[in-house]
């Protein structure tokens, strides 16, 4: 109980410690309200807009959850495939690897062209970005078993898929998670990048609008609750995770307390 405090307390004194940093900068260095708000400024305006910005941060958050999951549907079982087939992963990995040097802000008006509008190529663009680290992890994850684990399997007389399911995978899911929580991350880039093409509502959309009219409060309003959402999932996940892979976590906590 007392290392959960003291992690909590690490990361609150660096907020507190660079919130103390904005507001003397504005002070000292006399920065106007249209470069740099003071923090107190950006929390009224997220009071005085509540509602409105909690409307649209439905939008994204709906946004970031379903490429999040689609990247999930798509990356694992893809992972699998590639585990599997040498000859798989010699002819699609390559290309795979190449399709991430594209920056996803150039593709995203082409997937609107081709896609049209809608929650379709927001979905599209969103996956995009999240796609790739599950993938990966997921990769790494199956094929980091330790030979002695497959003896083993070897010496049951388990079968493929019984390896599988009982060895591999549960080995895996450490690196499965980790993946995931990256991803929950970009998704939330994803997202905001879906909405700068083709949208009218959504927080990237008012990011847009706010950089337009030159709206500094609402700007970082919109910054502080991306930021807020996309910690949440992080935790979200990283919850999920002590729930489905308990040993795992208590091995880090051992880890770390000793």
């Amino acid at each position: 109980m007392l290392n959960r405090v003291i992690s909590a307390v690490y990361p609150l004194a660096t907020f507190v410690t660079l919130i103390a940093i904005w507001y003397g900068a504005v002070k000292i260095f006399h920065v106007p309200s249209y470069l740099l708000p003071l923090p107190g400024d950006v929390v009224q305006r997220i009071r005085e807009d509540f509602w409105f910005l909690l409307s649209n941060s439905w939008v994204t958050t709906y946004i970031t959850l379903g490429g999040f999951l689609l990247s999930i549907a798509v990356g694992v079982p893809l992972a699998i495939l590639l585990v599997a087939s040498r000859t798989l992963e010699r002819a699609v990995m390559p290309w795979l690897i190449l399709s991430q040097t594209f920056p996803k802000v150039a593709l995203a008006p082409l997937i609107v062209v081709w896609f049209g509008l809608g929650l379709g190529p927001k979905l599209v663009i969103a996956f995009l970005v999240a796609f790739f680290p599950i993938l990966v992890s997921t990769v790494v994850g199956l094929r980091s078993i330790e030979r002695e684990m497959l003896e083993l399997a070897s010496s049951t007389r388990a079968s493929t898929l019984q390896t599988f399911f009982h060895f591999r995978l549960p080995t895996a899911l450490p690196n499965i998670f980790a993946g995931m929580k990256v991803s929950v991350a970009f998704s939330v880039v994803g997202a905001v990048i879906a909405e700068w093409v083709g949208a009218t509502e959504g927080l990237g959309y008012l990011l847009l609008q706010a950089n337009a009219n030159l709206d500094t409060s609402l700007l970082f309003a919109v910054l502080v609750i991306l930021l807020i959402i996309g910690v949440l999932l992080y935790y979200a996940v990283e919850f999920l995770e002590r729930l489905v892979i308990p040993w795992h976590n208590t091995i880090r906590l051992q880890n770390m307390t000793a």
